[in-house]
């Protein structure tokens, strides 16, 4: 039984494990840079061990330093959040061979899954509806064409090894094809190491869905229902919600059904999320993300299940003590993420010293944050600073709620995004769910 974890992360995620543990009456261990020693996490965490100066390669992505820490602290498992090493094949692989407990998949499938193109092919074989497109990396301009002629413009290019939006370029004539064919190489190679990109069918009005599951590699694979995460910014998820609001009963049962089936094929153990596009009615594999998700409590506030610990169930017994009848929904919630930017300055950064700190609270309202009042808010690392989840009946007192409780949140001596979620908030079409992963950029909310 796993008694201590390491958490190789930091902010609301690391506090977001730290509370898991607790409850589990599970040691934790915070590791942190520099300038993190007073952060929320190191506070919260049974020990602290520092592993760097602030920047991130030198510290959270630092393999050895993390490795010394674990040992160092005795603990028996590392949980690795989201971002930084929590999807990195070599840090996994190293662990494995240290026969260090990783809490999440073998470092296989996270290669597998992690390379758009392997993944693709695998979700193919597995029965998933996919995307037209290339079947292998492209890196001749005579191919681009042929693949792009093929499928029709527009299409979309993308870093194989990539997220984030980072190596990806819509092209809508093939005049401009060559050009952004090496741009998205370019950014491929410097924010991924790999230049390898391949072609995708581009939808111009898209949602995006995506369905959490929880499996235990072996005979127990179940799905915790859809998230609709269609409000986005540049491929960076804004606000994220379940059950979708545009999706009928039949086609959430078969999408759920066939998420199920293909998962556990695959013997993959932990947490994952199967990511979608949704267009005129039909579903199309866009990624697995081998980890836990930003958004991850919407989905326990509709089903009562605590998704990181169950995490570490599996990691610890190698089972999953939950069947697919056991899970109810219950409402409707949605999760805002507060970064600390400038919305009204293309969501120009902002760092400094929270001098006012007031969160909300009341019934179906549960924060995530890793600020206080006097804490620092560092300019190193991913700008989200808390995340407002709030639960009702239906979508539309769970929205009712949502815009109580952001009138309630104040964050001064940082710029926050709070007002832009009140403002898509009190969009009508925000409210009657008419909005695509483009919406944001062409609505008037961000003059």
């Amino acid at each position: 039984m796993i008694k201590k974890i390491l958490i190789a992360n930091r902010g609301e995620v690391a506090v977001r494990i730290i509370r898991a543990c607790k409850e589990l009456d599970i040691k934790t261990v915070a590791v942190h840079s520099t300038v993190d020693h007073d952060s929320m996490h190191v506070q919260l965490a049974d020990e602290s061990i520092c592993i760097g100066p602030h920047k991130a390669q030198d510290s959270y992505l630092n393999i050895p330093s993390l490795i010394s820490a674990f040992e160092i602290s005795g603990a028996d498992a590392i949980h690795p959040g989201y971002g930084f090493l929590s999807e990195n094949y070599n840090f996994v692989k190293i662990l494995e061979e240290h026969k260090i407990k990783f809490i999440g998949p073998s470092a296989e499938l996270i290669k597998k899954m992690g390379d758009k193109i392997e993944a693709k092919k695998i979700a193919k074989n597995l029965g998933l509806p996919i995307i037209q497109g290339s079947e292998k990396g492209v890196s001749e301009i005579e191919d681009a064409k042929k693949i792009a002629n093929e499928i029709g413009y527009p299409v979309l290019i993308k870093a194989a090894g990539g997220g984030g939006g980072k190596g990806m370029k819509i092209v809508e004539k093939e005049d401009d094809l060559l050009e952004n064919l090496q741009i998205a190489k370019n950014e491929a190679k410097k924010f991924f190491g790999n230049d390898e990109v391949f072609i995708e069918k581009y939808f111009k009005n898209p949602r995006h869905i995506e369905v959490q599951i929880l499996s235990d590699g072996k005979n127990n694979t179940i799905h915790l229902g859809e998230r609709d995460c269609t409000i986005q910014r540049r491929h960076q998820k804004v606000i994220e919600e379940s059950p979708s609001p545009v999706i009928t009963d039949k086609q959430r049962e078969n999408l759920l059904s066939t998420c199920v089936k293909s998962i556990s094929k695959l013997g993959y153990e932990g947490a994952g999320t199967l990511e979608f596009i949704f267009e005129n009615g039909e579903f199309y594999f866009l990624e697995m993300n081998t980890r836990l998700q930003v958004e991850h409590p919407v989905t326990e506030s509709i089903t009562g299940v605590d998704i990181v610990k169950r995490q570490i169930e599996i990691a610890s017994t190698g089972s999953l003590d939950l069947k697919q009848e056991d899970i109810k929904f219950n409402g409707h919630a949605i999760e805002c993420r507060i970064t600390a930017e400038n919305f009204l300055k293309n969501f120009q950064p902002s760092a400094g010293t929270v001098s006012v700190y007031h969160q909300p609270s009341g019934p179906g309202t549960r924060v995530d944050a890793c600020i206080f009042q006097g804490s620092k808010v560092q300019p190193y690392y991913d700008s989200l600073i808390a995340k407002l989840i709030c639960h009702g009946k239906d979508r539309s007192s769970a929205i009712t709620r949502l815009k109580r409780a952001l009138d309630e949140f104040v964050i001064t001596g940082v710029d926050t995004t709070i007002d832009l979620h009140k403002k898509i908030l009190n969009h009508d079409d925000f409210i009657k769910s008419k909005y695509d992963t483009n919406w944001l950029s062409k609505s008037n909310i961000l003059n």
